[in-house]
């Protein structure tokens, strides 16, 4: 089920799509891929809204700097310098986290409008990057779709191809607060991560992943979340075919949980340090599946590169539930 849920200044209309099933309620708009909302029960059956977002698009044009909900990329993260080299050309992109570039630049794929239309219990978004929007190679078709399954969990399929070499990382970009409202820090978290990645002050990767052993950085035994994290955790399962489960947050107020499956190599956990608006900072927290920050800058990372005739594929699920 579609409606209108706002018009750009250029006169484009931007859509709202709701889905149901199994007792979660998620709204998706043709705006920047957004997750604006999901609605799920908690160990009470009393249903609340487990991902920051806005009632209305102005929302969304005023505070674009968290990428609330969003659909993210080209490339997911940062690439230093803005720029990185392919088959001996250097291509230069935007700083628009100088010096580095950032989720694809300023006009990336989360603030533009997708075509969507509905398949079975869910919806699926398209667009066509043309060669050299934001500084990238190819031209690359991509397609995203959500889905709820018979459990309502949310499940993100993404598809690419391109015309010319070039590199893609795709992600999406919802913050999570699982009693619906309030600080997030306190929801407990555990991850199948053995080492992250160091960062500089400009969070680009420094070296090898080191060991989290000791760290604040070891959630393999869920603990409290806290704040201060902007780093990306290298999964111990690597790169898979099908979505595997990598971890839990887990709301011990309202007894909400989610479980994260991916395919993904790394996931970015964000405490939400800049958030703006209504939300302060570690209203919520993101938990980005993705390749790894830097990539097209480091060959000892897993490949982000796609060639013509080949096939970008990734998938994540995002399962809700609840403890007693």
């Amino acid at each position: 089920m579609s409606e209108l849920f706002g018009t750009l200044s250029d006169g484009t209309e931007v859509h709202r799509w709701t889905l149901e099933r199994a007792g979660t309620r998620v709204r998706v708009l043709s705006y920047g891929g957004i997750v604006q909302s999901a609605e799920v029960p908690d160990r009470d059956g009393r249903t609340a809204d487990v991902v920051l977002g806005f009632a209305d698009l102005d929302g969304y044009l005023e505070n674009p700097g968290p990428y609330f909900g969003a659909l993210v990329g080209r490339y997911a993260n940062r690439i230093a310098h803005a720029r990185f080299p392919l088959d001996g050309v250097t291509y230069a992109l935007e700083p628009n986290n100088a010096p580095n570039s950032l989720h694809g630049g300023s006009h990336g794929f989360d603030k533009r409008v997708w075509e969507v239309a509905a398949v079975e219990h869910g919806v699926r978004l398209s667009r066509v990057s043309p060669h050299g929007e934001e500084g990238f190679p190819g031209r690359l078709k991509v397609a995203v779709t959500y889905s709820l399954d018979e459990s309502g969990a949310l499940h993100i399929s993404y598809e690419a191809v391109t015309d010319a070499p070039t590199v893609v990382n795709l992600t999406n970009h919802s913050y999570f607060n699982l009693a619906g409202s309030g600080n997030a820090g306190g929801h407990e978290l555990r991850i199948a991560a053995s080492r992250y990645t160091p960062v500089d002050g400009d969070l680009i990767p420094t070296g090898v992943p080191a060991d989290v052993s000791g760290s604040r950085f070891d959630f393999r035994t869920a603990r409290k979340v806290g704040s201060g994290y902007d780093h990306n955790l290298v999964l111990d399962k690597g790169v898979t075919e099908t979505p595997v489960e990598i971890g839990e947050l887990y709301d011990p107020v309202s007894g909400r949980t989610l479980t994260v499956a991916t395919t993904e190599p790394g996931i970015q956990l964000y405490t939400g340090e800049h958030l703006t608006g209504p939300f302060a900072p570690g209203d919520g927290i993101a938990l980005e599946t993705q390749h790894f920050p830097d990539s097209p800058n480091r060959p000892d990372f897993p490949s982000t590169r796609l060639e013509p005739g080949g096939t970008y594929r990734s998938a994540t699920v995002y399962g809700f539930g609840v403890r007693d």
